[in-house]
C-alpha cells in the first residue's frame, strides 16, 4: 500500500468519484466529480476505471507528500502544480518519489484538477459510491462527506501501469464558452424576448456559485406559465427562479425543484462550465437528444485506445 500524507487543503477539495445513483427516489442527491471529462482523463493515464476515486481541487490550496515512491496523474485545469518547487503540467502521470512534495497553488487556466492513483484511492463506500456531498453527510474518506484536511493520508493499493500523456488534440478546451442546451417542457411557457436572449446574450457566470449550482447573470427572463408541482430535477437543468436569473443545477443539486426550466445542459457542456470562474462569460446553444448523444458517444470513443 502507497500512501501520501496531506499537508495543506481546503474545503474544496474532496474526494470524488463517479457518484452515487439508483438513490434520489430516497432524497440522497449524487454527488461526483463536477468535471467528469477530466476525471476521466485522469484515471485513463493509469489505466483505471473511468468512475475510480480521485481527489478533485478546486481552485488549488492543495499538498501532499509522498511517504513511499507514488505514481500518479493529474488532469484538468492547470493550478501550478509544482513538485519541490518545479513545475508540472496536467494531462500525465509522474511519479512523486519518497519525501517529494506536490503542491497545487492557484488557477493558471480552469478551476478544477483531478489528482488520481493506480486503481482509485481508498475510500469507504456508501451507498455504493465514496463521492463527498458535504451537505448530506457522505463518502469522503470518513464517510461522512468531509473535505479533505491536513493530517489525513490518502492511500491506494494497485500497481501502476505505463506511463500516459493524454494527446494535445484531445484535451478539452477550457477557453470554448458555448454551452449545448437539451430544451425543457417548460421552454414553451417563456415569453418571446426571453426565448431570444437566451440563446442570443452573454450569461455572466456570478460568484454565487457551489458544486450545488451556479448562477448565470444577464437579463432578466419572464415565465407566463402556470405555477408548477415540484418534479424530480436531472443533472445540468437550467432552472429560472422569480428574479429571472437563470441557475445551472449541479451534482449537489436538490432532488426536486418546482422553479421552470428552460431544459438541461449536456453532460459535456457541464464539464466545460465545471472549469469557468466567477466573471466567465458563456452562450447557450439549443441542441437537439441525437445530436446531443452522437457527440457523447463520440467522446466516449476516444477512451478505446
Amino acid at each position: 500500500m502507497s500512501r501520501l500524507s496531506i499537508e495543506a487543503s481546503t474545503a474544496l477539495c474532496l474526494l470524488q468519484d463517479a457518484g452515487r445513483f439508483g438513490v434520489r427516489h430516497l432524497g440522497v442527491t449524487q454527488g461526483g466529480a463536477l468535471d467528469w471529462v477530466s476525471m476521466r482523463w485522469a484515471n485513463w493515464l493509469l489505466g483505471n476505471a473511468a468512475d475510480a476515486a480521485v481527489v478533485e481541487v478546486t481552485l488549488g490550496g492543495f499538498s501532499l507528500v509522498a511517504e513511499q515512491d507514488c505514481h500518479l496523474a493529474l488532469a484538468g485545469a492547470d493550478l501550478d502544480a509544482r513538485i519541490d518547487g518545479q513545475p508540472l503540467k496536467p494531462w500525465s502521470s509522474f511519479t512523486l518519489a519518497r519525501g517529494q512534495r506536490l503542491r497545487l497553488n492557484q488557477p493558471l487556466q480552469g478551476a478544477r484538477a483531478y489528482l488520481a492513483a493506480p486503481g482509485g484511492f481508498d475510500a469507504v463506500q456508501v451507498l455504493g459510491s465514496s463521492a463527498s456531498v458535504v451537505r448530506e453527510a457522505l463518502g469522503g474518506l470518513d464517510g461522512l462527506g468531509s473535505p479533505l484536511a491536513k493530517g489525513q493520508q490518502l492511500s491506494y493499493s494497485s500497481q501502476p501501469c505505463g506511463g500516459r500523456e493524454v494527446p494535445l488534440a484531445l484535451r478539452p478546451q477550457f477557453s470554448n464558452n458555448s454551452l449545448d442546451l437539451l430544451l425543457g417542457a417548460q421552454i414553451g411557457d417563456f415569453s418571446g424576448m426571453s426565448l431570444f436572449d437566451v440563446f442570443n446574450r452573454d450569461w455572466t457566470l456570478d460568484n454565487r456559485a457551489d458544486r450545488m449550482g451556479m448562477r448565470l447573470l444577464g437579463p432578466a427572463l419572464q415565465y407566463q406559465g402556470a405555477p408548477m408541482i415540484s418534479e424530480g430535477i436531472a443533472l445540468g437543468a437550467v432552472q429560472v427562479p422569480p428574479d429571472g436569473q437563470p441557475i445551472v443545477l449541479l451534482n449537489d443539486r436538490q432532488t426536486i425543484g418546482g422553479y421552470p426550466r428552460l431544459g438541461a445542459l449536456t453532460p459535456l457542456a457541464l464539464a466545460r462550465l465545471a472549469q469557468m470562474l466567477p466573471g466567465n462569460v458563456v452562450r447557450f446553444r439549443p441542441v437537439v437528444q441525437e445530436t446531443a448523444w452522437q457527440e457523447q458517444r463520440t467522446f466516449i470513443e476516444k477512451f478505446g485506445s
